[in-house]
């Protein structure tokens, strides 16, 4: 059994296709932050998931997921507050995702948005494994293993977050009679402040800005370097109808400005300076070194927690281990009562 606590419980991870960046942060990692003091934690390295598209890789996929979890150490997950772990370590995941899949009809899979997205996004066609359509439904067996509370996501993982609260819905109605509580609660998901973080570059070519993203080189890493930081800033996209600093700008759909509100704490400064942006009174190499040191100071902090870690990889594999320890207490405790529930444990 678990240790008995009177926190509510947290749940949600990354999938390890490489290091972490802003978008990372103001999508979820800032609310993992500020409730670990409030929450029961627990942190998955959904590293399975990597193989449906790094099957050919997996020495890469090891590489990332421990590198994810040196950026989670680098912004300041306590692993003496949080557990975090390595979701192929914790195997009663495998079983629920068994069981699940039979309450999911596979048109109903299929329907979820954001798989269809990434079907399209990685140019997989009809070519995709069987596996894939098979990690949305082992996401709710991520998220539901640990019975959570809340789960922190990005906007466009909330399709994942309904799939996971139809499969807890429909169990509990097949699995309980009125006698019986519920096994699996009405899972929620929170969003962060910033729902979708603009990449670097130009818009697409409808013309929308698109997300900060490694695939697409537009993202800022949490483990850049101050002279990265500043390259990336200084030669990023803004407003191609100013022709010269004299000219007015557009401050919508500029990520310039986007980054400025998303990280610059110093508000009034932002305010006064779109003003002159707007009216041709500044010009973009102004606002960027502001962004550049903006940015910088944020990421110090990191940057310094990070050097704690990044030598020593025994540390973190330790610090997974144990937090894997503690999130199969929680995943085995759940797979003894679905089995009790379906008439499946027999001794």
């Amino acid at each position: 059994m678990t240790e008995a606590t009177h926190k509510p419980r947290l749940l949600t991870g990354d999938t390890p296709t490489g290091r972490l960046h802003l978008g990372h942060y103001t999508g979820t990692l800032e609310n993992r932050l500020s409730l670990q003091e409030q929450y029961e934690c627990y942190f998955i390295l959904a590293n399975k998931h990597a193989f449906t598209t790094l099957l050919d890789k997996p020495e890469t996929i090891r590489r990332h997921t421990l590198e994810v979890a040196l950026d989670w150490l680098a912004v300041g997950i306590d692993p003496e507050k949080s557990s975090m772990f390595i979701q192929s370590e914790v195997h009663e995941i495998d079983e629920l995702t068994f069981y699940f899949s039979m309450l999911l009809p596979f048109n109903r899979v299929m329907r979820n948005p954001t798989l269809k997205s990434e079907i399209i996004n990685k140019g997989l066609g009809d070519a995709y494994p069987f596996g894939f359509p098979l990690y949305a439904v082992g996401q709710t067996a991520d998220i539901l293993a640990f019975r959570p509370d809340i789960v922190p996501v990005g906007k466009d993982q909330l399709p994942h977050i309904e799939m996971t609260r139809e499969v807890a819905h429909r169990f509990n109605h097949l699995y309980e009679s009125d006698s019986e509580t519920s096994i699996f609660p009405d899972v929620q998901p929170m969003l962060g402040r910033v729902d979708r973080l603009v990449g670097l570059n130009g818009p697409a070519e409808d013309g929308t800005l698109q997300k900060m993203s490694k695939s697409l080189n537009n993202a800022i890493l949490l483990s850049d370097s101050a002279e990265e930081v500043r390259q990336k800033v200084m030669s990023m996209y803004t407003d191609p109808t100013r022709l010269r600093a004299t000219d007015p700008g557009h401050i919508e759909n500029n990520p310039l400005w986007a980054l400025h509100d998303a990280f610059n704490k110093d508000k009034q400064w932002v305010e006064e300076f779109k003003e002159k942006y707007r009216t041709g009174n500044v010009g973009d190499v102004q606002v960027k070194k502001q962004l550049v040191s903006v940015i910088n100071d944020f990421l110090e902090p990191i940057r310094e927690r990070r050097v704690q870690y990044e030598n020593n990889e025994a540390s973190v594999i330790e610090i997974l281990k144990a937090g894997t320890e503690k999130a199969r207490i929680v995943a085995q405790e759940t797979i003894e009562m679905v089995k009790d529930r379906i008439g499946q444990k027999y001794w």
